[in-house]
């Protein structure tokens, strides 16, 4: 058996995927950076502001989970397409905030949603890289025979894990859901994915303590925190992503067979914006090309990628070949390149 390995990951070329429609759904409550005043200073409020670049952010409501937040972006995405709920094949939720840790949430959203008895649905654990993840998960699954259509949900709401006083954490971090309706298309133009994980960063962004695995005590740099909150080593992030993500740019380039003027969009995950300049002007990628929106939005884990789609591309994405890279938390990274071409929905909601 032989298998290709890139420096990067595990490369794969998928012919069959349409990506019919996205919605995202963000909560109406926006917190900008003034309700932080009180908690840290105006001075320490605008150094932590100028590094990440977030000045406003959208918070879910007391109540309000992930899991509502892409069932109201479901809801519009099949109604807008005009999809049955017994023709979709497939439910998949990603996400680090479920609503359980058991059952499965995509179970809750199946029953929310009135899919079919006969419909797949399933949770994945996965934070930074979610969608490009996802995607390729959705690919593998068209079959055009048993699994036609598949509802790919992926969101966070990350603030509610994050410790108040934490500005690092606290200023960062907003919530959002999304969902993607992909489609098995014999006609569709070939998607590309390089694949990649690295266990070795586990304890550099995590929540250290769980009902499973109590915390042990065992890391200096979580003394005198909620070892049950987020925990963030920027510095190590920081490194993680110059080191590894210019390699997977140029991979995913050569596995593609383009170059960088023959992609529309380079959507990265909306990770700080001090990272993503530093990694756009290592690519060498025209500035216009990498759109940024973290700044409206902040860092919206999951759903970070599907965002720049909605909010930054809009109408435009349509026809569009965008290259996208997840990254972080794991550490895990994925690259996604694929064309718009039967992109007929792409909406922001409030929910």
């Amino acid at each position: 058996m032989s298998r290709q390995r890139l420096a990067s990951g595990l490369p794969f070329t998928v012919s069959n995927l349409a990506l019919r429609g996205l919605v995202c759904a963000l909560p109406r409550t926006e917190i900008t950076n003034d309700a932080f005043v009180e908690r840290f200073g105006a001075e320490g409020v605008a150094d932590v502001a100028k590094m990440i670049g977030v000045q406003a952010r959208r918070r879910a409501g007391d109540g309000q989970t992930t899991a509502d937040l892409c069932q109201a972006a479901a809801e519009t995405l099949l109604a807008d397409l005009g999809w049955e709920r017994d023709s979709v094949d497939a439910l998949v939720f990603i996400s680090q905030t479920p609503d359980y840790v058991l059952p499965a949430t995509a179970l809750a959203l199946h029953g929310r949603l009135g899919l079919d008895r006969g419909c797949v649905a399933f949770d994945v654990n996965l934070g930074c890289s979610a969608y490009p993840y996802g995607l390729w998960l959705a690919a593998k699954m068209l079959d055009g025979q048993a699994i036609c259509r598949v509802l790919l949900l992926v969101g966070d709401t990350i603030s509610k894990t994050v410790d108040e006083n934490d500005r690092a954490t606290a200023l960062l971090f907003g919530d959002a859901g999304t969902a993607t309706a992909l489609e098995f298309d014999p006609q569709a133009a070939p998607a590309h994915f390089i694949l990649g994980s690295d266990g070795a960063g586990e304890r550099h962004l995590m929540m250290a303590a769980s009902a499973a695995k109590p915390y042990a005590g065992d890391d200096a740099r979580l003394a005198a925190r909620d070892p049950g909150k987020l925990y963030m080593d920027g510095g190590e992030i920081f490194n993680f992503t110059l080191r590894s993500i210019p390699p997977l740019v140029a991979d995913l380039m050569q596995l593609s067979h383009r170059d960088t003027s023959q992609v529309d969009a380079f959507l990265f995950h909306q990770a700080n914006s001090f990272m993503l300049k530093h990694l756009i002007k290592k690519t060498k990628l025209a500035v216009n090309r990498a759109p940024i929106n973290m700044d409206r939005y902040g860092n919206t884990s999951s759903a970070s990628i599907p965002l720049l789609i909605g909010a930054s591309l809009g109408a435009a994405a349509q026809g569009q070949t965008v290259a996208m890279f997840g990254f972080g938390v794991g550490y895990s990274w994925a690259a996604a390149l694929l064309c718009l071409a039967s992109l007929q929905v792409n909406r922001v909601i409030e929910a």
